[in-house]
């Protein structure tokens, strides 16, 4: 089915709350819970099963259908996989499934890493940093791995703030014009995310840039920075910690798909 089909049958829809076209319209979007539960899962790395996060996303895919405001010109795709993400997060919530362990170690690794930084005026490195933890390094990339679950919190955030995309403005109008208000929201999120950037390696930036501005894969960036799609994910995992107190609510506008 093509845009102009799945504008037609949403159309449609809209105008007639068949049933039908609701189980439709699951079935054709199913492949966009497929594609916001991949994204969270980088985060969750084991802790959650893949399937779990799709089987949370279908509840927001449908809640994103009841909801949908047909006449008005924010894009379905748009909407959707707002609440797709919302539902999955709601569940991870609910579930409270992040060890105390791992909230522990994560404050650490920020204590040590802020240390070692202010110390040595550059990131430290994972030996370093292993070191002043008293682990081994293999220890210290298990605890990174772990961390990801963490990567949440920006996410949580995010959504608490208010993730719904407006659909009212605009609306019985054939054009829409910025407001005062977003073009200070756009000034100030390009301020947090420059401040951000400047935290990051040369490395991390990279890997942010190709990840999240160049929708390249993760193995994509480990072959174009010829190291192991491990150390990617640490890295980016690294670089979000970081970016985390500086971008703030702007957080969660980086990480939508």
């Amino acid at each position: 089915m093509d845009d102009i089909e799945r504008k037609k049958l949403l159309d449609e829809y809209g105008a007639t709350k068949s049933q039908k076209l609701r189980e439709t319209i699951i079935l054709e979007y199913a492949h966009l819970v497929k594609l916001v539960a991949g994204r969270l899962s980088m985060y969750l790395g084991y802790n959650v099963e893949y399937d779990d996060l799709v089987s949370y996303g279908i509840f927001g895919l449908i809640d994103a259908i009841d909801k949908f405001d047909y006449d008005g010109d924010v894009k379905f795709e748009t909407y959707a996989s707002l609440r797709i993400r919302g539902a999955i997060l709601d569940h991870i919530r609910k579930m409270d499934w992040i060890p105390r362990t791992i909230r522990q170690r994560q404050k650490k690794i920020n204590m040590v890493e802020k240390a070692l930084e202010q110390a040595k005026g550059r990131a430290a490195t994972d030996e370093e940093m292993a070191e002043a933890l008293g682990i081994s390094v293999g220890e210290y990339i298990e605890w990174q791995s772990q961390m990801k679950v963490t990567g949440l919190v920006s996410l949580n955030e995010y959504m608490e703030s208010g993730s719904d995309v407006s659909q009212d403005s605009g609306q019985g109008t054939t054009s829409r014009f910025e407001s005062p208000e977003e073009s200070f929201e756009k000034k100030e999120l390009a301020k947090a995310l420059s401040d951000a950037m400047a935290l990051l390696t040369d490395k991390e930036q990279k890997i942010i840039t190709l990840y999240y501005f160049e929708d390249l894969t993760l193995k994509e960036i480990s072959n174009v920075l010829d190291v192991s799609i491990s150390r990617v994910s640490q890295l980016h995992t690294r670089a979000l910690a970081k970016m985390r107190d500086t971008m703030g609510s702007y957080m969660g506008l980086l990480l939508k798909d």
